[in-house]
Order: C-alpha cells, then structure tokens, then sequence
C-alpha cells in the first residue's frame, strides 16, 4: 500500500455531501495542506514511538506463523508453497516518510516518494525479517505483491536485500506495471504456487471482494470474509494512509485541504452529552 494511497489529482473543486458544498466554506483558502499534515501527528508518533505498534507488528506475525505451521502440517498438493505479502507498512516502515510531512505545506508527491525509494531507507516491520526467513527455512517462497511504481524497482529492491529478506529478485517482487489492481498478480502466484497466506495493511491486499467504492461496501465485505482474519489474511495496522481515506472522501483525492478535513470530521461518531 502506498503513502496516502498515490492521491489522483483530481480536478473537481467542490464536494457535495448531504446537500453541503464543501466549496462554500468563507475561510477555505486559510486551511492549509501544513494544516491537515498536522493530523498526521498522533498516528505517526504511535507507529514510531508506541511499544503496542511494536507488539501488534510482532503479534501478526507470530500468527502468521503458527498459520503457515498449520498450513505445511496440512498440505498434500504438489505445488510449492508461497506467502504473498505488501511491502509497505507490511514487511518495511515508511514512517519516517510520514514524519517529514509533518510542518510543510503540501503533502504526497510522486517526486517525493520517488526520493524516499531511491534512498531505500525504510525499516523493517518488527518481525518481518524473522517470518519471512523462516518461510524460506521451510521450503516456501516469499512473494512481494506491492503497488510501488518500476521506477522504484531499484531503491525497492536495495532496500529489501539490505533488510535481509529473501527471495529478492524479479519473479518474486511484484511491482505495479500496469495496473493497482493485484489480483492478476495473485493469480499469477497461484498459478505455480499453493498460497498459505496474505498478508497487508489494506483490505485490498487480499482479495478483490474488497476492491470496494465506499465505506459502507469495505464494511460489508470484511463482514462477508471475517472467517479468512487470523487465518488466511494477516492484517496489519495502518492509522496513517490507505485506500480507506480515499473512501472517506468520495473518490475525490483532488478535494482542498479545508474539504478534506471537513470530510474526515464528517465520519466521525461524536458523543453528545446529556443537557
């Protein structure tokens, strides 16, 4: 999954929610894309400095082990077997890219994200390293479906070898070539492979019954698969970026900052107080 989901630019300047134009706002032009990077703070600074992100990065995956442990006890088929994983905010931290968003006014770029690549400074999840050699102690294989771009195969592919990973090389580690749909990369895994598991930080690392429009459908398709959970989806947290925001916003990753705000703030379950 890539930071803040590779925002489209979209060119639609005003948002109509419940018969609101957000566009009509008097004092938009005086929120800031500095502004709403401020919301990035608090999940930022619990994925860097919070020892629970730590102990829910090594809780997946012990359970991812212990899931493909059961897998290998079981199989009977003839095929190798393989683990599909994301790369980012999945095996590798892209925080620190986060962070430096935080105080400058203007957010994700592909400029900027294709420097954070190059520099393949990303850190292992806790964990990471440790599974995925442990895979490979056993006879599977690894592979890396994410949704970086070719032009970062180069920065992705140091970055991974650094870190330790196996199975570092052009059939294993899957880039977006033409599409961010991974299911024909998934299907093409299978076709040689008997997967154990998948493991990401958005819904639609696992399955296209999550390649849904709106919160509402992304719901209802967790609720449909919630048996796969634990079993043979491996979730892993992710309060910063994903497709989910894009959902929050209708679609429209061109909105303003102002309209962005207002939409996240729009979501929101708020207490009301007895009077």
């Amino acid at each position: 999954m890539l930071p803040l989901s590779f925002r489209a630019l979209a060119l639609s300047s005003a948002l109509f929610m419940g018969g609101f134009a957000f566009s009509a706002f008097a004092h938009e032009s005086d929120y800031s894309d500095k502004a709403l990077n401020e919301q990035l703070v608090m999940s930022t600074v619990w994925m860097q400095a919070s020892a629970e992100y730590k102990a829910l990065s090594y809780q997946a995956f012990n359970l991812a082990k212990m899931q493909f442990d059961h897998y290998l006890s079981q199989h009977t088929g003839s095929k190798k077997i393989a683990v599909v994983v994301d790369a980012d905010e999945t095996v590798i931290d892209n925080t620190a890219y986060q962070a430096w968003l935080i105080g400058k006014d203007f957010g994700y770029s592909n400029d900027s994200w294709q420097a954070w690549m190059d520099a393949a400074e990303a850190k292992a999840m806790p964990g990471a390293t440790e599974f995925l050699n442990y895979v490979a102690s056993k006879g599977g294989e690894v592979f890396y479906i994410t949704n970086r771009k070719e032009s970062g195969l180069d920065g992705t592919r140091k970055n991974l070898k650094a870190l330790g990973f196996p199975n570092i090389d052009d059939e294993h580690l899957m880039l977006n070539t033409s599409t961010s749909n991974k299911e024909p990369r998934r299907q093409k895994v299978a076709e040689n492979y008997d997967i154990a598991l998948f493991m990401g930080d958005n819904l639609n690392d696992f399955s296209n019954d999550f390649r849904t429009k709106g919160l509402a459908e992304s719901d209802a398709a967790v609720e449909k698969n919630k048996a796969l959970f634990g079993t043979t989806f491996i979730m892993l947290p992710n309060p910063a970026y994903g497709d989910w925001e894009g959902k929050v916003y209708e679609g429209n990753w061109g909105a303003s900052a102002a309209e962005k705000d207002q939409m996240r703030k729009s979501k929101l379950h708020v207490w009301q107080p007895a009077q």
